[in-house]
């Protein structure tokens, strides 16, 4: 993001018509799908069942956690989506140049495909909806990737901070939100090597690797800063921070240190309080859009 891009959530958030929003959704899901077509041949699409010899990376996050106000029949159903969703992405390989779309391999969730309703987001709230779930895997995803030399192109999180923070171990912010199909996590390979990318549905846990081909050089550290809380001239609060990356050699030495995202979310919950019962570690999210 430019450093002086305008912050958009310092604005009153506006209510939009249900017919504005769906006119919206087929515009952008058009031009979505006319990208993957026009740019086809640089989306990895190939799977090997056999890892790669070097693991770079790895991530696990609980599946089923209680939050605030929500019933767990839907944190189960997310493990029968994110089951479904697993078999499109597991093994699957980024060569040099290739980029990884999260909606290009799994392609719509539907009733007919076997998903069922989960949590989905929508406008600071939340409601069941068929595919609900399945940014658990996407922020996983996401947190790996940045713990890799590979470059994220494209990432998205919720306009709305719903949840307050309980037991947090990661930044707020860290994770990326999806909602087919122009809501998407793109990742690109811009490395001589190849990576592969693997995610297992455990008992208890959503398992995740990131593999390459030749040994990493490098290891990261990823790090908030400029976290805050902000009471906007409209009345609402928005939470603010920056997440960057800092790269060193296998040695310990300081190599670079890059911006990876600046966050604003409008807080739908009392700002510095901190809510008991709700548990919403950002790449442990379950939620979709």
């Amino acid at each position: 993001m430019n450093e002086n891009e305008k912050n958009p959530y310092t604005e009153k958030p506006k209510d939009r018509s249900r017919l504005r929003h769906k006119a919206g959704m087929a515009y952008y899901g058009t031009l979505r799908k006319l990208l993957w077509i026009k740019k086809r041949k640089i989306f990895a699409k190939t799977f090997s069942e056999k890892p790669l010899p070097y693991k770079y990376t790895e991530h696990q996050t609980i599946l089923l956690r209680k939050l605030k106000d929500v019933d767990m029949w839907l944190q189960e159903n997310k493990i029968i989506n994110l089951k479904l969703a697993a078999k499109k992405l597991n093994g699957i390989t980024i060569r040099p140049g290739e980029v990884f779309s999260y909606w290009y391999l799994i392609g719509k969730p539907s009733r007919r495909k076997g998903y069922v309703d989960g949590m989905i987001l929508k406008n600071g709230g939340f409601e069941p909806g068929v595919g609900g779930g399945l940014c658990q895997m996407s922020n996983m995803i996401f947190w790996m990737a940045i713990h890799t030399p590979l470059t994220i192109v494209e990432r998205h999180r919720h306009g709305y901070d719903v949840f307050p923070d309980s037991n947090r171990t990661q930044p707020f912010g860290s994770g990326a939100t999806c909602y087919y199909p122009h809501g998407d996590l793109m990742i690109q390979n811009n490395t001589e090597d190849t990576y592969q990318i693997l995610i297992n549905v455990g008992k208890k846990n959503l398992e995740g690797e990131i593999r390459v081909s030749s040994e990493p050089k490098y290891k990261f550290e990823i790090n908030e800063e400029n976290h805050k809380m902000v009471c906007e001239y409209w009345g609402g609060y928005t939470r603010q921070n920056e997440i960057y990356q800092t790269a060193y050699d296998l040695d310990g030495n300081f190599l670079e240190k890059n911006l990876v995202v600046k966050n604003y979310a409008i807080m739908m919950y009392s700002p510095f309080l901190s809510d008991p019962n709700a548990n919403t570690n950002e790449s442990e999210n379950t939620q979709t859009k």
